[in-house]
């Protein structure tokens, strides 16, 4: 009887085990708080900014939010700098990223790619009194990148995204000065003063650009090919593989019903959730 039931209370014991490793660290700390603490970004619109009343608003936001409902809990938000958000090492700090980050070899080093939730391609964009028609009339011209993000690895020839069926980048312009800025919004203020003033173009996601022309900028999207088209993915700490597959699958049912599809649309004005 003692070994029976020491058998059952091994087994007993076993099961448990293996329910809190399915669940996973982080998913138990978020159920405990019925808190989800994200990293993101506070000044990258249309994806997250601050409203005028002072409230993270955006893309990146809806999202989140949506993960946090169908986890059960409320999603806080916080706002580190680009590179503290996309090097991992968070110690508990955030829980998830959701910061319309590109999955990257450098960047798996370091995080998980918990799923891609949409795509941004990149575009030329310059002063609406440039004379350039394609990428060629930028050969050698100033060119500004927000810094330690894929524009700036593409415009320096580095750029390897880490995604399935992903083409090859193609590097077909050489520029001359680069500029780097810490904010998304900076170049297009730079470029915003006159065609060559502080600089000849701008590389950004189309949606930036968009918006940057919607809040009445006198910049214009050069016609034609896109810089490069890149997945954009809700990044997790190393470390936790239950509950990086966790937010993978809620991501998956977000673009199978249609909720991720829906959100481009309300804040880029067309679908990016597709494949």
């Amino acid at each position: 009887m003692k070994r029976l039931m020491a058998g059952i209370l091994a087994g007993a014991f076993a099961l448990a085990s293996a329910q809190v490793a399915l669940a996973g660290e982080t998913l138990d700390r978020v159920m405990s708080k019925k808190e989800l603490v994200v990293a993101t970004n506070a000044g990258w619109p249309p994806q997250s900014f601050l409203s005028e009343d002072n409230k993270l608003v955006g893309f990146d936001i809806d999202v989140a939010n949506e993960i946090a409902k169908r986890l059960g809990v409320t999603a806080k938000f916080e706002t580190p700098d680009w590179a503290t958000m996309t090097g991992g090492h968070w110690q508990g700090r955030y829980d998830l990223g959701v910061g319309s980050v590109t999955p990257t070899k450098a960047r798996a080093n370091v995080i998980d790619f918990a799923g891609i939730y949409y795509y941004s391609p990149y575009v030329y964009v310059v002063n609406k009194d440039s004379k350039a028609k394609t990428v060629a009339d930028l050969k050698g011209k100033k060119i500004g990148v927000e810094t330690a993000t894929t524009s700036e690895d593409f415009i320096n020839r580095r750029l390897e995204i880490d995604a399935p069926d992903m083409p090859a980048i193609k590097y077909e312009l050489e520029p001359g000065e680069i500029k780097t800025y810490a904010d998304s919004m900076l170049p297009f203020d730079d470029l915003r003063l006159g065609d060559g003033v502080r600089l000849d173009a701008v590389i950004a996601p189309e949606q930036t650009a968009m918006n940057a022309i919607k809040n009445g900028y006198p910049v214009k999207i050069l016609e034609g090919k896109y810089a490069f088209r890149e997945p954009l993915v809700v990044i997790a700490d190393k470390g936790d593989p239950e509950w990086t597959a966790k937010i993978g699958g809620i991501i998956k049912e977000m673009k199978a019903d249609g909720t991720l599809g829906k959100l481009t649309t309300k804040w880029y004005g067309k679908d990016y959730s597709a494949d």
